[in-house]
This record gives structure tokens, C-alpha cells and sequence, in this order.
């Protein structure tokens, strides 16, 4: 009689024909109406994010409700789903409140279905957009924040810094700590003693928001007992999937600085026939391609809700992190003169990627995590 196997399941790294079809439909609708002239345009204006887009993204395509189960009204997807839009989001460095919205908040909203149920229905619609009201550089496993107390009539009172995506959101999702232990609480983002201030943040397509609360009315959504891991799991998810915006960065990058070198002509010949660059672009697509397996590890692992889903995250981070900061530095530098100057958009994907180099934990971070979870001394 066979023995069952103790080996782990190999990860699948392969895009399945659903998810060709979802990046199809992002992939369209941002080419359609979210192009580089666009999002320049966008956040010279007052209004940086592209709430008509969003909206259109949640009604027509779904992907607000990815992660969010039919049962409360979302598409049931997984991680690997969500991987696929982020890579099409990044690749448009769109300016929609998905990665707040649809993969922090709503992550850390499935811990308590019953009593988040409503609210869940609300994000997978697009009727409302939630943040998770944590500082951006939170990493997985960090301590539960503190800085936000519980008053005896159930107010909330504190300052949060460096949220993302807080000063597009209807509904906060706040980290408090009480007489009772931790919490999840929602509270509505125009509610009286609400106040949000938007620093001007390095990357102008994901502004980051200070908030305020003064004595705030908020309703518990996850109580004591699971509210830290709800907001670890969260804030593993959301490292997960930056990956794969990460990777989207590092692919756009790629790809424009070759179809820029093909095109641009030097002593009577295409600059990208000089062999040093050939070199310098060889040796980025070797890692692009690192940084989608690594990706696609995680968000499969996560999917799959894989015992080594931590280090398939760890790894992720630690490497897709500096592929993308590399890439956006190579395609700014590679384009010459023309990359360094505003009317382009190589600028973007730069701020993009450094502000998401030190997003959800650092390399660094994930490098002294990643040999702890797999035993090496430090």
C-alpha cells in the first residue's frame, strides 16, 4: 500500500485561461482609459485618484470583490486573481484605491464575516471604498499598533500616519487597542472628528494620507480574541500581492526601455544594437523573470493557503522590491535626456517603485524574516 506523501504540492506558477482573460479586460480597459498622458494629467490636478475608473473596474470587470466570497455578494476569486489585476495596475501605475480597498481592508475584513458581512457587500459593489489605517511601511508580523485608544463610551481617539489610500476611502478600518485588548473598528471617513491631512507624497499616484481622531464613533467589526492575527494575515496578503505590482513596474520598464533603444538611432544605427546594452538589458530581463516566479509563488501560496505562504512572501518582497526600483532606474537612465523630463512617465514608475520598496516591510525587513522563518542564525 502507497504511503502518503509528506512533500509539499508544487507550486503553480502558470497562468490559468481565467486569469488570461481577467488581465485581458484590465489590461483593455487601462489601455483605453488610464494611458501615461492621463495619469500625468491626473496628478497635476486636485483629484489624484481616478474614481470613475475605479468604479468601472468594481461594476463592469469586479475586481473590488476579488477576494470577498459570493455568498457576500464578491466574485469568490483568490490570491492568484488578485496577483494578475495588481501586475495589469502596476504595469498603468493606475491610479485606483485597489490595493487599500480591495486587498488590505477587505483581507483583513474576512476574519469576522458575520459582523463585516455588510460592510464586505458595500466594497465588492464599488458602492464604498475602505482602508486598512495602518502606516504604509507596516510589515507582516509587526507588533499590533497602538498609537489609536478605545474610550470607555467606545470612541476612538489617535493619529495614524502614511496611510495608503485613506484619502480616497469611504470607510476606515481602524487598528485600536482598548480596556478589552485589540480591535478592528470601522469607522465612516467623514464622520465628526475625522480629520485627514494628504502630506505630498514621492509617489503622486498613491497619496498617502495623516489621520486624526478626535473621540470618534466606530463600531467593532473583530474583537480581541482574532483581531491581531485578522491584521497579520492582512498585512501578509498585502506584501503578497505587491509583489505582483512590483512586477508589473519592472515588466513596463523592461518593455519600454527596449521598444525605446529599437527605435532610437545613434551613428547610423539602433542604440539597442550596442552589445553593453544589450548586456544591461539581458541581465534585467533575467530578473524580471526571477521576480515573476517569486511573484506567482507567493500568490499561489497564498491561494492555496500554503504552511510556507510567509516565506513565499518573504521571498517576493525581498526580490521583486529591488527588481522594480532597478528596472524603473534603468529605463529613466537608458532613455537619455527624454527620461529625466516630467512629459514622460519613466518618473512614475521610479516613485512607484521606491515608494513601494519600503511598502508592507523593506527588503531588508523581508530578509531578516525570511532567515528566521527558515532557521539561518543571524
Amino acid at each position: 500500500m502507497n504511503q502518503p506523501s509528506s512533500q509539499p504540492a508544487t507550486p503553480d506558477l502558470l497562468y490559468s485561461d481565467v486569469e488570461d482573460d481577467l488581465r485581458s479586460a484590465v489590461r483593455g480597459l487601462l489601455a483605453d482609459r488610464c494611458p501615461p498622458t492621463a495619469v500625468l494629467a491626473r496628478i497635476e490636478s486636485g483629484t489624484p485618484y481616478d474614481l470613475d475608473l475605479w468604479r468601472t473596474l468594481a461594476a463592469e470587470i469586479g475586481i473590488a470583490g476579488l477576494l470577498v466570497p459570493e455568498e457576500l455578494g464578491g466574485q469568490g476569486a483568490s490570491a492568484r486573481e488578485a496577483a494578475v489585476v495588481l501586475e495589469e495596475l502596476g504595469g498603468a501605475v493606475a491610479p485606483v484605491p485597489f490595493l487599500g480597498s480591495a486587498v488590505l481592508a477587505t483581507s483583513a475584513l474576512l476574519a469576522a464575516p458575520a459582523a463585516a458581512g455588510p460592510l464586505l457587500k458595500r466594497l465588492a459593489s464599488g458602492e464604498a471604498t475602505a482602508a486598512l489605517a495602518v502606516p504604509l511601511p507596516t510589515a507582516p508580523g509587526a507588533a499590533f499598533p497602538g498609537s489609536v485608544r478605545v474610550a470607555a463610551d467606545g470612541t476612538l481617539s489617535g493619529r495614524i500616519t502614511g496611510v495608503a489610500d485613506a484619502s480616497a476611502a469611504d470607510v476606515l478600518v481602524v487598528p485600536a487597542v482598548g480596556p478589552d485588548g485589540p480591535g478592528l473598528y470601522e469607522i465612516a471617513a467623514d464622520a465628526p472628528g475625522v480629520s485627514i491631512d494628504v502630506p505630498v507624497s514621492l509617489d503622486l499616484t498613491r497619496p498617502i494620507a495623516d489621520l486624526t481622531l478626535d473621540a470618534v464613533a466606530a463600531r467593532l467589526l473583530v474583537g480581541p480574541d482574532s483581531a491581531a492575527d485578522a491584521l497579520r494575515a492582512a498585512l501578509l496578503a498585502g506584501a503578497g500581492l505587491l509583489a505582483s505590482e512590483q512586477l508589473g513596474i519592472a515588466q513596463w520598464c523592461l518593455d519600454e526601455t527596449v521598444r525605446y533603444l529599437g527605435e532610437r538611432h545613434q551613428f547610423g544605427r539602433p542604440v539597442g544594437s550596442f552589445q553593453s546594452l544589450k548586456h544591461r538589458l539581458a541581465d534585467l530581463w533575467l530578473e524580471v523573470v526571477s521576480a515573476r516566479a517569486a511573484a506567482r509563488n507567493a500568490a499561489d501560496a497564498l491561494a492555496s493557503g500554503s504552511p510556507d505562504a510567509a516565506v513565499a512572501v518573504a521571498v517576493a518582497q525581498a526580490h521583486c522590491a529591488t527588481t522594480a526600483v532597478h528596472a524603473a532606474e534603468e529605463c529613466v537612465q537608458l532613455h537619455g535626456g527624454i527620461g529625466m523630463t516630467w512629459e514622460h512617465p519613466a518618473h512614475l514608475y521610479l516613485k512607484r517603485a521606491k515608494a513601494d520598496e519600503i511598502a508592507l516591510g523593506t527588503p531588508g525587513r523581508h530578509r531578516a524574516a525570511l532567515a528566521e522563518l527558515v532557521g539561518l542564525p543571524a
